[in-house]
């Protein structure tokens, strides 16, 4: 069998070798119908665009995703094609945890934010939003929960955006991408979100760029109805809105789940979705190895920002802009 695949995507190829000689190894954003065409799987990231220009003719019968997100794969031509795909939900769920602990103890030390009793608003409660969700309660923080799709299924203990909009002094975005229909987010912070503020919140994106309307929020920004903007995720990655870069908190590139623990986890579960869709008999052992257990601090009570600070990922970036995906794609994974 022939698997094209990501080169981006780390601890595979040993795995994969087990399995084929024929793998082909490329940037995510070179994946063309070319190399894909008498390929049986495609193992990818974000980067390249799973769609009928890509698929179509092809002998591709399975693609898996090393991410949470799926947006870059057309779900449904993949159905129309009987073509099985596959995402890593909640892979990099504590990646992101660390990111926004650590966003919150600089707003702690650098602006003086005072977390007991103010009130975080969480939009998007899958993986992500219930670990958020723990954080801010054990910073002291009321919580605030938003999510459409769960409240339809009859769950309980959520309140809709206009509650998000009116009450939080957070909000932070954990949702998928959704173009359109029923549970759309794509804008969904648009200039009628930011102009129906009640307080002035501190806006966390770590969920897609397209979730939060570029120029909404630098309205809201210029207008002063935000009081801290944290942006990893970005309209039109890589060529980023350099005004809105220069007008965050902080800005970092499409990193807040690149966390060593979340790549291994997602890369192992990559493998398995293969292995099971292909009847592939091989034990794929999705515990982190002690090589990379070894990488971690050695004392687990360490201030958050003794392990990991966004500042320095944000200082990369706006000194080098136009470096986004090379940045991204060269990063030096941290522990969790």
């Amino acid at each position: 069998m022939k698997i094209v695949v990501d080169n981006k995507i780390p601890y595979i190829r040993e795995t994969l070798a087990k399995i084929t000689e024929d793998v082909v190894y490329l940037p995510g954003n070179e994946i063309n119908a070319e190399y894909v065409k008498d390929a049986d799987a495609i193992i990818t990231r974000t980067r390249t665009q799973c769609n009928r220009q890509l698929l179509e003719g092809s002998s591709v019968k399975f693609i898996g995703t090393a991410t949470i997100g799926f947006d870059h794969i057309d779900t449904d031509y993949c159905k129309q094609a009987g073509i099985v795909w596959k995402n890593c939900p909640g892979c990099n769920a504590g990646a992101v945890e660390q990111y926004i602990d650590a966003v919150i103890s600089l707003l702690k030390k650098e602006k003086g934010l005072n977390t007991d009793n103010i009130c975080m608003g969480i939009v998007g409660v899958g993986n992500v939003g219930s670990r958020i969700m723990s954080l801010a309660k054990r910073y002291g923080m009321n919580v605030l929960l938003n999510d459409p799709p769960r409240k339809d299924c009859g769950e309980s203990g959520f309140v809709d955006i206009d509650t998000i909009v009116r009450e939080c002094d957070i909000i932070t975005f954990h949702t998928p991408l959704i173009k359109e229909g029923k549970y759309k987010t794509f804008h969904l912070a648009d200039n009628n979100f930011f102009n129906s503020l009640r307080k002035k919140p501190v806006i966390i994106n770590t969920s897609r760029g397209e979730v939060i309307d570029t120029n909404a929020i630098l309205n809201a920004i210029r207008k002063n109805c935000v009081s801290e903007t944290i942006i990893d995720v970005w309209e039109n990655e890589p060529n980023i809105n350099l005004e809105l870069l220069n007008k965050v908190y902080i800005g970092t590139p499409h990193i807040a789940g690149y966390s060593i623990d979340g790549k291994y986890n997602a890369t192992m579960m990559t493998l398995k979705s293969l292995c099971d869709f292909f009847q592939i008999n091989l034990d794929i052992d999705s515990s982190l190895p002690e090589n990379i257990k070894s990488l971690g601090p050695s004392d687990k009570k360490d201030n958050i920002l003794s392990c990991y600070n966004p500042k320095n990922d944000y200082n990369i970036l706006i000194a080098h802009p136009e470096d986004f995906e090379k940045i991204r794609g060269n990063y030096n994974l941290r522990k969790e």
